[in-house]
């Protein structure tokens, strides 16, 4: 095989409809886990240091898995086994989590959701590199997109949907009504349903074929980190400073989170730099440090639009149902109608992903992958700003057409402006710490925006809000930064039958 062939519409469609079930169970817990954590008794404020169990979890996960996935080859393929247990995990903890008792149960079951949905999701992207010819993986990252819109704006809107149908939507203190269980329960089946048909449908090429087509060194080849120790002790001294400053000054706990962070990866870049180890852990900190430039400029453009995701995933309900609907008390009709607002609106935001979608290839080939990404990035943080001019809740379904297009260029573009610069024996591994650069900034809006919302933002969710406005577009800014790929040289090619499948 001298070059990857091309594959047809239909063969892309199935490698990426497992997307449709990830993204179905993903949007639950965006839209409904900060309503349930309200419900179980947890301050506004606290909201933020609650959904650390998310990224955090994804800063772990999803490298590891990147790297175990790329040395694993079996009789259910590269990446589909971790298809499978990352859905089957996935499902448990939907079914589970609108019934926790507690609290901190519902924290755990988050961590262990979130787990699971990376387990999953991060062999996908390399999927995608790994099946696909360069030509094509621009329209594979875009059909996941497509069907990332189509399983959220139903599983966003489906509470709402449901109290349409009569189901309970109000429930007692400390219980979660009955529109979020039965939605729970729906996405458990929706998730591990289109994951198994990607699985039993789209065969996987050997390792070994790609490494040789690509001509490329081992996953494992070394990389040289003699001088990680250099951005290793800036790290730990920042962060051993910033935690005696938490300590001196009586500041915020969610800071621990962040100097902790800070002195950890520097800790373990002094170590890559010192270890004779060739485990698995110095391996990824060796690809983490040695990772190619044009990853390096993405890291900026991914944090800003991150940072602006989570703080729209945390403070939109409450945003919604104390500035629009005029109640922060859980157990009322008008709180609950506004958190329902706000399913629908992530709806919105997710159902327009689908002609975004559509419409991205053009952009692409109309103004490039680096001015099509600005100009979705800017109708994204408009989007976000105009929440606090608008006084009718139904605008916002306005606002939120272009954090949209925003939503649907974030999961495509960067990937395929990254992917043609990656190594084929690396793919799982640097996708995966290309997922520190989402994460990272997570981990920072879960320090300091109950930090900012108590100090700035007078207890308004709906500044936060703005705030990721305006980060969409400073990432929108540094996306100019990022150079072009060249167009792939090779030719339009017919489809073909499906790669050779281990089974």
């Amino acid at each position: 095989m001298t070059n990857k062939p091309a594959l047809s519409f239909w063969q892309i469609w199935n490698m990426c409809f497992g997307f449709l079930g990830i993204q179905f169970g993903f949007a639950l817990q965006n839209t409904n886990v900060s309503r349930i954590f309200q419900t179980l008794g947890a301050d506004v404020a606290d909201i933020p240091i609650l959904w650390v169990a998310a990224p955090l979890t994804g800063l772990i996960v999803q490298p590891i898995v990147g790297h175990l996935s790329d040395h694993t080859w079996n009789r259910l393929g590269r990446r589909r086994p971790y298809f499978l247990v990352g859905a089957v995990l996935t499902t448990l903890a939907l079914l589970w989590m609108p019934n926790a008792p507690s609290l901190w149960i519902a924290a755990g079951l988050l961590w262990i959701m979130d787990a699971s949905i990376n387990v999953s999701m991060e062999p996908f992207r390399a999927f995608v590199g790994d099946q696909l010819p360069a030509r094509q993986r621009p329209l594979g990252y875009a059909m996941q997109s497509f069907f990332i819109g189509v399983g959220a704006v139903v599983a966003s809107a489906l509470p709402w949907l449901l109290a349409k149908f009569g189901v309970a939507n109000v429930a007692s203190a400390g219980g979660v009504p009955d529109t979020v269980k039965y939605a729970f329960y729906a996405g458990g089946v929706v998730l591990l349903g289109a994951v198994l048909w990607t699985i039993a449908t789209s065969p996987e090429y050997p390792p070994q074929l790609l490494r040789e087509q690509a001509d490329e060194a081992p996953a494992d080849a070394p990389v040289d980190t003699s001088d990680a120790w250099r951005p290793g002790a800036v790290l730990l001294a920042l962060g051993v400073a910033l935690l005696l400053a938490i300590a001196r000054f009586g500041l915020e706990k969610e800071l621990y989170l962040l100097g902790g962070g800070l002195a950890v990866f520097g800790l373990l870049f002094v170590w890559v730099a010192f270890t004779r180890s060739r485990g698995m852990p110095q391996q990824v900190m060796s690809d983490l440090y040695g990772m190619p430039a044009p990853m390096r400029r993405l890291a900026w453009v991914q944090f800003f639009s991150w940072f602006a995701l989570f703080a729209m995933w945390i403070y939109t309900t409450q945003g919604v149902a104390q500035s629009f609907f005029g109640s922060t008390d859980t157990t009322s009709a008008a709180y609950n109608e506004g958190a329902n607002w706000g399913g629908v609106l992530f709806a919105v935001y997710n159902g327009v992903t689908v002609p975004a979608a559509l419409l991205i290839p053009w952009m692409v080939r109309r103004w490039g992958l680096r001015i099509s990404h600005l100009v979705n990035l800017c109708l994204g943080g408009a989007g976000l700003l105009s929440f606090v001019v608008l006084h009718d809740a139904r605008w916002l379904i306005a606002s939120m057409v272009g954090v949209g297009f925003a939503w649907a260029s974030i999961l495509s573009l960067p990937y395929a402006l990254l992917s043609d610069n990656l190594p084929a024996a690396k793919m799982g591994v640097y996708m995966g710490i290309f997922n520190f650069f989402i994460v990272i900034p997570q981990l920072l809006a879960a320090s300091v925006l109950g930090l900012l919302l108590k100090t700035f933002f007078h207890g308004q969710p709906i500044w936060a809000l703005a705030l990721g406005g305006a980060s969409l577009v400073v990432a929108g800014l540094c996306t100019l930064r990022v150079r072009e790929p060249e167009a792939a040289s090779q030719p339009t090619a017919t489809p073909v039958p499906p790669a050779p499948d281990p089974l």
